[in-house]
């Protein structure tokens, strides 16, 4: 059994909210690390974590990399903590820690859990592992519950996009509500895709190229040819962080129609007016938004008049009444 090494370093919420999706990425020699964040204590929510996982000891190059991860850490010369681990280790502890959920019309718990057995309930099954979305985090949970609420409201979409996708679970989500919708569900990172294959396969969710099959695909945003091909979407969801979720916005927008709705998650309420004007900028409008402790889950939808010609009028704020509605 190969080993897993993890790597520690306290941080601020703010040095966890700045992590981009570039930061997936820091170098290694064996493989891409896994990053986690995550509050240390609920009692002081501006002390947080960051959990670097690696398939081998980190050399120093590594080490220093991760240091940077966190101004304030290094303001205080406090360096990183590594500690080696066997690999069944941290998954089991975590996956035995994550207690079954509801979020809506929803049930996630992982395989130590059995599923609800009630016709009402869709249950999904999502271990803890390599890749963000196991529904425990308040975004994920933000995001579930909105896909419910659309479905309540009587909403139907055949052309939906799952960007930033993680475990697959808000792709899943998405076929049990629109079961006969074609979905296309990404992720910059390529263990997330394997991830989520993995996910279907457990969930009994047909993976591929034909509808009602999910397709799975690594892609930069929404760059991947085969994004393109398939916009526009009906409804995009993008649970990722508000950085990348604003230099998304103009690859969002063009693969948007008229009345598409778009439910973004990953933001923190600060960040919340920084992100909407962002997508008002591209022709959105506000229609929604609920709130899971600090994390917004915004619900818009693209304006039946918006055209080039418009594209640099003045913006109001993204509070004004005129934006809020059902969608």
């Amino acid at each position: 059994m190969s080993n897993t090494w993890k790597v520690t370093l306290p941080c601020t919420r703010a040095d966890a909210d700045s992590l981009s999706e570039d930061n997936l990425f820091i170098g290694s020699d064996d493989s891409v690390p896994t990053i986690v964040t995550r509050e240390a204590d609920p009692d002081t929510p501006d002390d947080w974590v960051i959990e670097v996982y690696c398939n081998a000891k980190p050399d120093a190059a590594l080490l220093k990399e991760i240091a940077n991860l966190s101004p304030s850490a290094r303001l205080s010369n406090i360096a990183p903590v590594t500690e080696k681990l066997e690999d069944e280790d941290w998954v089991t502890l975590s996956q035995r820690d994550l207690e079954p959920l509801r979020a809506g019309r929803f049930y996630v718990h992982t395989s130590n859990s059995a599923p609800r057995d009630d016709p009402a309930i869709k249950n999904i099954c999502i271990n803890a592992g390599q890749a963000f979305g196991t529904g425990h985090h308040e975004t994920t949970m933000g995001c579930l519950e909105s896909l419910d609420r659309l479905k309540r409201l009587g909403q139907n979409y055949h052309n939906i996009i799952d960007v930033g996708t993680g475990t697959g679970l808000l792709a899943f989500a998405a076929r049990h509500l629109w079961p006969a919708a074609q979905i296309i569900a990404s992720d910059i990172d390529p263990v997330a895709v394997e991830v989520s294959a993995q996910n279907a396969a457990i969930n009994n969710v047909a993976t591929g190229r034909l509808r009602p099959a999910i397709r799975l695909e690594t892609s930069n945003g929404l760059d991947h040819p085969t994004i393109g091909q398939r916009a526009p979407y009906d409804l995009i969801i993008a649970n990722i962080l508000a950085g990348p979720l604003i230099a998304l916005a103009p690859q969002i927008a063009a693969a948007s129609a008229a009345n598409t709705v778009l439910v973004l998650a990953g933001l923190l309420k600060a960040q919340r007016s920084d992100v909407l004007h962002a997508y008002i900028r591209e022709g959105f409008r506000f229609r929604h938004s609920r709130v899971e402790n600090e994390w917004p889950c915004l619900t818009l939808v693209k304006a039946r008049n918006y055209g080039p010609t418009r594209r640099h009028s003045s913006i109001r704020s993204p509070l004004a009444s005129d934006y809020f509605g059902e969608c």
